[in-house]
């Protein structure tokens, strides 16, 4: 699928080119209309929130996975929340993507710079929790699967991807971390270590990208309830939502353009 764009006196009309088939809709009161979201772990949890909830703003999202078929249904979702008919693919795209091979993000990025030439937002949420116990217990293929998907995957994601945002000279780079990146965690050490590599990832790359009018923010939610993390033992009821994540999300990438909000921790009003 392609993009353009045209600008009129009063609204922006964007037109989606999908199997030969001209789609317009104006979408100008839309915060996000005309702009391109990259998210990966699209498919559940908390990065299918963050997908809808960008889509519902006006962004393209671009939803980045290694299952196709939760993918799908992340897409299916978005168009139902649209609630006016449109197809998945005018909404959201879905491009497979494992985030641990640098192979695989280099073609998700050049696949965003055919399809869209421009990145305004890249969401890093794709992560695992890997396996609990004393990390003398932990096996080293273990602590490299979490240590991959969690910390290297970012930086693969952002060293791919950056250079569409850079070009502009503008965009947004939020990574989901974790309160474990706060605080000690026993028994879930490299999940733990994990989540502070990326809040120092995160708060480093604020930095360079900042002269290049690009923000970068982490997030570090506390216990979410979500098919992720099942929290045995926990209220659920009283636990945070994906739907907070998003919310927050949202809030960063619809800021003034002379602001950011490099870190937010967001816990539950009541402990769970």
């Amino acid at each position: 699928m392609r993009w353009a764009q045209l600008v009129g006196q009063n609204e922006e009309y964007h037109y989606s080119f999908c199997a030969g088939e001209l789609v317009t809709n104006s979408s100008s009161h839309l915060p996000l209309a005309g702009q391109v979201a990259v998210i990966t772990g699209a498919g559940r949890g908390i990065g299918r929130a963050i997908s809808i909830r960008l889509a519902e703003l006006g962004a393209h999202a671009v939803l980045c996975g290694r299952s196709r078929a939760a993918l799908e249904e992340t897409a299916a979702a978005i168009a139902n929340s649209a609630g006016d008919g449109s197809r998945s693919d005018e909404k959201s795209s879905v491009i497979e993507c494992d985030v641990t091979s640098l192979t695989s993000v280099e073609a998700l990025a050049g696949q965003i710079d055919r399809n869209f030439q421009r990145l305004d937002i890249l969401v890093n949420n794709a992560g695992i929790g890997g396996d609990s116990g004393p990390l003398l217990q932990l096996a080293p293929d273990a602590w490299e699967d979490v240590l991959n998907t969690n910390l290297r995957g970012v930086y693969y994601c952002i060293r791919s991807l950056a250079p569409l945002m850079t070009k502009a000279r503008a965009g947004h780079i939020i990574n989901i971390s974790s309160l474990a990146g706060k605080n000690p965690v026993p028994n879930m050490a490299a999940y733990s270590a994990s989540k502070w590599g990326l809040n120092g990832l995160s708060y480093s790359v604020a930095e360079e990208l900042r002269p290049q009018n690009i923000r970068v923010s982490v997030i570090c939610p506390g216990s979410v309830h979500t098919d992720f993390s099942p929290h045995a033992g926990k209220n659920s009821d009283k636990m945070l939502q994906a739907n907070d994540v998003a919310h927050a999300v949202a809030m960063i990438v619809t800021q003034a353009p002379q602001s950011f909000a490099s870190e937010i921790l967001l816990r539950p009003t009541q402990k769970p």
